[in-house]
C-alpha cells in the first residue's frame, strides 16, 4: 500500500529527527485512522512500575484515557493490559461479555467500543507498550489490518525505544553519579522554571561541615561515603526529585507549595536527620550540615530567590556551622559588602598597595615614645590611605586575613632595621595577628624567620592578639601559640581588653605580657565613676600579675592625667597622634620625643603631635 509506505517514511524522518514521542505517535494513530475507516487507534507505553501510560489516542475521549493511564498490567486486565502482561496478542470481539473487561467495559460501552485488539510493542526482548484498535462493531482484526499493524508496532518499537535512550541520556547527564541525586544543570532548569509558576516555593542550600577533615583524616572513600549517607537524609526529607547535589559537598532540596512557608520547619527535619552517625568506611561518622534558605517574595525572579539563599548560606557557615539561617532583606547588602572587601584587599595586595603605619604608645609620666603599634594601610590607586576598619569585612576570610598579615611583618620588619641602623629608639614595635594566623601552625616560627631575615632581635617585637581570639581556645591551639611567642622571646600583648567576659580567668593559664585596656571604659572614665572604678581594678590586678597596661583611644588631656592618677603607665590614642607613615614617625621620634604632658613632672607645657 502506497500510503503505508509513505507513513513509514514519515514516522523514520520524525524519529530521525528528534520529534517528541507524543507528536510521532499521535500522527501515527491519526493517518491510520484515515487509512482504515471505523477503527480507534491507540498507544500505551509500558512504565518502569509495569504500569500502562497513555502515549496517543486522538479519537478518544480524555476522561477515557485518564482511567487508562496508570493501570497496572495483568492477566485479564483489558486487552492492552493482558497483552503487556503476556507479551502476547489479545483479541476481545466483545468487550461487553468478554472477562477481561470486567472491570472497564463501562468505560467502553458508552463510547460506541464494542471489541478490542491489542498487539504488544516488543523491542530489545521485552515489552515496551501496546497498540490497539477498537472496533463499533463485534469483530477481530481483518488480514490488512493486520499487516498495517503489523508494521505500525514496528515503526511504535523505533520510537519508544529512541525515546527511552534520549531519557536515558538525559538522566545521566542531569545525575549525579556518587549520589543518584539530581545534579546542577538539573537544580538550574527547576529552578528557572519556577518563573513560570504561580505556586509558591523556596530554596534550601546544604554545606556538609568538615568533608575536607574526613577525607584527610579517614580517606576519600569515607569522604564519599558520607556524601552518599548525607545525599540519601536530604532526599528522604524532600520531594520526590527535589533534592539535589550541586557538587562538591553542597546540597539543595526547592520546596514547593504551601510547606515553604516555613522553610525553618523543613530545615530543622533535614539537620535532625543528618546528625544520626553513620558508619562510613568502617569509621563512625557524625555528620553535620549548614543550612540557608530563601523564600520567593513578591516580585523576586528565581535567580533572585537563589541569589537570596546563597547569601543565606554564606552567612550561616560564617555564623551558625551546623545550623539553619534564613535570608531577610539587607543580609544580601552586607555580604556584598563583604566581597567587595575582599576584592579590594586582594587587588591591593597584588599589587603592593598595603602599608605599615605607626601610632606611638607614650609614657604618661615623662611624655616620651615607650613603643609603637604598627597599623594596616590600604593604598587606593588614586593615592589615598584607607584604615583597617574601612575593610575588616575582607580580614574575616582567613586566606586574605593571612596574607595581610605577612605583608605587615615583612614592612614592620624593613622598618624596624632601617631604624635601628639610623640609630632610631623605638622601644618596640607591636603588630596585631588576626584568628587564620592561630590557626595554621608554626606562628612563632614564621613571625621569628620575618625579622630574622633582617637582623632584628626579638626582643624588639609585640605581639598583639584581640581579646577575641585570645578567648576562643579551640583545643588549646591559641594558648600553645601564645607560649611560644613568648619563648621565641618577644611579649605578647592582649588587644581590646575588657570587652570579653573570662579574660581574667584567661591570664592565670595563659599569662600575657600587656593588656592595652578597650577604649570604651577610657572614653567613659572622666564622667562615670563607673568607668575609673573598672579601669583602677584592671590596673591593680595586671600590677600584681607583673603585667604592663596601655590604655588606647585617649583623646584628651584630661583622660590622660585621669589615667595617670589610677596608675596607668602607658597611653595610646589621637592626643599624642595618629598613625603616620614611617617617614613621618622616624621624624617624630627623633625631633619630639617627648610628645605629650610629662605628667610626672609639675607644671609641664602639654605639646601634642598631629
Amino acid at each position: 500500500m502506497a500510503m503505508l509506505t509513505k507513513l513509514q517514511n514519515k514516522i523514520l524522518e520524525m524519529i530521525a529527527t528528534g520529534v517528541p514521542l507524543g507528536e510521532t505517535v499521535d500522527l501515527l494513530c491519526r493517518t491510520v485512522e484515515e487509512i482504515v475507516p471505523g477503527i480507534v487507534c491507540s498507544v500505551l507505553a509500558l512504565d518502569q512500575q509495569n504500569r500502562l501510560r497513555h502515549l496517543a489516542g486522538p479519537s478518544l475521549p480524555a476522561h477515557y484515557a485518564a482511567a487508562i493511564d496508570g493501570v497496572q498490567i495483568g492477566p485479564g486486565v483489558g486487552s492492552c493490559g493482558t497483552a503487556a502482561f503476556t507479551g502476547r496478542p489479545v483479541t476481545v470481539t466483545d468487550i461487553a461479555t468478554h472477562p477481561f473487561w470486567a472491570d472497564f467495559k463501562q468505560l467502553a460501552l458508552p463510547l460506541g467500543l464494542a471489541a478490542c485488539w491489542s498487539t504488544p510493542i516488543i523491542g530489545s526482548g521485552k515489552v515496551l507498550g501496546t497498540f490497539a484498535f477498537y472496533f463499533h462493531t463485534p469483530r477481530g482484526p481483518s488480514d490488512i489490518e493486520q499487516k498495517i499493524v503489523e508494521a505500525c508496532v514496528h515503526l511504535c518499537a523505533i520510537a519508544i525505544e529512541r525515546d527511552q535512550r534520549v531519557t536515558e541520556r538525559r538522566r545521566l547527564a542531569e545525575t549525579d553519579a556518587l549520589t543518584q541525586l539530581p545534579n546542577r544543570g538539573r537544580f538550574n532548569d527547576v529552578v528557572v522554571s519556577q518563573d513560570q509558576s504561580d505556586c509558591p516555593w523556596g530554596v534550601l542550600l546544604a554545606d556538609v561541615d568538615n568533608l575536607k577533615l574526613v577525607n584527610d583524616t579517614f580517606g576519600h572513600r569515607a569522604g564519599d561515603d558520607l556524601i552518599r549517607n548525607v545525599a540519601a537524609r536530604i532526599a528522604s526529607v524532600g520531594e520526590a526529585g527535589m533534592s539535589f547535589r550541586l557538587g562538591g559537598d553542597e546540597f539543595a532540596i526547592i520546596v514547593n507549595g504551601d510547606d515553604s512557608k516555613d522553610l525553618s520547619a523543613i530545615a530543622a527535619r533535614v539537620l535532625d536527620a543528618i546528625r544520626v552517625p553513620c558508619t562510613c568506611s568502617d569509621h563512625v561518622i557524625y555528620p553535620s550540615v549548614t543550612l540557608g534558605g530563601a523564600v520567593a517574595m513578591d516580585g523576586d525572579s528565581a535567580e533572585q530567590v537563589r541569589q537570596n539563599a546563597d547569601y543565606a548560606l554564606y552567612h550561616a557557615k560564617e555564623r551558625a556551622r551546623g545550623n539553619y539561617i534564613e535570608y531577610v532583606p539587607g543580609l544580601g547588602t552586607a555580604i556584598v559588602k563583604r566581597f567587595r572587601a575582599i576584592q579590594d584587599v586582594t587587588e591591593a595586595l597584588r599589587e603592593d598597595r598595603i602599608e605599615a603605619y605607626y601610632q606611638p604608645i607614650v609614657e604618661l609620666a615623662t611624655g616620651r615614645i615607650a613603643s609603637l603599634e604598627a597599623l594596616c594601610r590600604m593604598k587606593t590607586r588614586k593615592g589615598e590611605m584607607i584604615s583597617a576598619a574601612h575593610f575588616h569585612e575582607a580580614t574575616k576570610d582567613a586566606n586574605i586575613a593571612f596574607e595581610l598579615t605577612r605583608r605587615m611583618l615583612g614592612r614592620v620588619a624593613a622598618d624596624t632595621r632601617r631604624w635601628l641602623d639610623a640609630g632610631i629608639d623605638f622601644g618596640r614595635v607591636s603588630v596585631n595577628l588576626s584568628a587564620a594566623d592561630f590557626y595554621r601552625a608554626g606562628l612563632a616560627d614564621r613571625v621569628a624567620s620575618c625579622f630574622a631575615e633582617v637582623g632584628v632581635p626579638l626582643k624588639k617585637v609585640t605581639i598583639e592578639v584581640t581579646e577575641s581570639v585570645y578567648l576562643d581556645q579551640r583545643d588549646q591551639i591559641v594558648a600553645e601559640q601564645i607560649q611560644d611567642l613568648r619563648t621565641a622571646g618577644m611579649s605578647v600583648a592582649l588587644d581590646d581588653f575588657g570587652t570579653g567576659f573570662a579574660s581574667l580567668t584567661h591570664l592565670l593559664t595563659v599569662p600575657v605580657d600587656v593588656i592595652k585596656i578597650d577604649k570604651c571604659f577610657v572614653q567613659r572614665m572622666v564622667n562615670d565613676r563607673a568607668g575609673a572604678v573598672i579601669i583602677k581594678g584592671l590596673i591593680d590586678i595586671a600590677k600584681g600579675l607583673g603585667i604592663g597596661v596601655v590604655a588606647e583611644g585617649v583623646e584628651t588631656a584630661e583622660q590622660a592625667e585621669s589615667l595617670y592618677r589610677l596608675g596607668c603607665a602607658n597611653a595610646q590614642g589621637y592626643l599624642y597622634s595618629r598613625a603616620i607613615d614611617r617617614s613621618a614617625i622616624s621624624a617624630l621620634i627623633k625631633e619630639r620625643r617627648i610628645i605629650g604632658t610629662p605628667l610626672g613632672v609639675p607644671d609641664a607645657t602639654l605639646s601634642i603631635a598631629g
